[in-house]
């Protein structure tokens, strides 16, 4: 069920699935019911209960909701009949929360009291080529610097890496005008994007303290990669603190 998970402060987790946890998307054309079935199999691996675990409606922006503000408007987990975000902050990070992707870069990120190093926030990033280019991960930390005034970590998934996300001359000189750094090329000559390498560039410059959690989405089997096949389904990156 995870590629990865870890215990990182008293009592916060964080946590990447891989496929063996299935499709975790309303939007891809999967079973409604099975896909909420999942989820709530998730939240109970997590110790969460289901309708606990909030997931966004992804929409490829810079756009950040607050979670302790979102009344969802559908059943348990329902992240579409949630407000069109890419980045959700959690205050307190008393929010189980998640991000999916299928290629773009899932980002967990906690900040700390400056005085107590207790958490004082967590936030989930959804970083694709036009959320990054949009400036999704400047805007996140921005937010969550509301509420931690000490040390903020980041926690940078699975995603397709630079050698496998081939793109037009063009779309490459575009993102890496907006985030530089991201621009790659092949031996050929051929033009791809490091999205992982431009968001952790983005963190680093923002002090954030990084760890890269890898495996590219396009080689791994254990992964969804919309690239390596259309009709796939969404793992997700997870935030959440313990029971107390």
């Amino acid at each position: 069920m995870f590629w990865w998970r870890r215990q990182v402060a008293d009592g916060l987790w964080v946590a990447f699935t891989d496929a063996g946890a299935g499709n975790l998307a309303l939007h891809v054309g999967d079973d409604v019911p099975a896909v909420r079935r999942r989820r709530s199999r998730l939240a109970a691996a997590m110790g969460k209960p289901p309708e606990s675990l909030l997931f966004m409606n992804q929409v490829h922006s810079a756009r950040v909701a607050w979670a302790d503000q979102l009344v969802p408007a559908g059943p348990p987990n329902d992240g579409d009949a949630l407000p069109g975000a890419d980045a959700m902050v959690s205050p307190g990070g008393l929010n189980p929360m998640a991000v999916m992707v299928a290629d773009c870069v899932p980002v967990l990120l906690a900040g700390f009291n400056a005085d107590t190093g207790m958490v004082t926030g967590t936030a989930v990033v959804h970083a694709g080529r036009q959320g990054l280019s949009e400036g999704v991960i400047p805007a996140a930390v921005r937010e969550l610097r509301l509420i931690a005034t000490g040390e903020l970590k980041a926690w940078i998934g699975p995603a397709i890496c630079g050698q496998c996300y081939e793109v037009p001359e063009d779309m490459a000189d575009s993102v890496a005008a907006q985030v530089p750094g991201t621009r790659t090329t092949t031996r050929q000559g051929t033009a791809r994007l490091d999205l992982s390498g431009g968001v952790s560039r983005q963190l680093a410059g923002f002090g954030v303290v990084v760890e890269q959690i890898y495996g590219c989405t396009m080689e791994e089997g254990r992964l969804f990669s919309y690239r390596r096949d259309h009709q796939t389904g969404r793992f997700a990156g997870l935030v959440w603190r313990e029971q107390t």
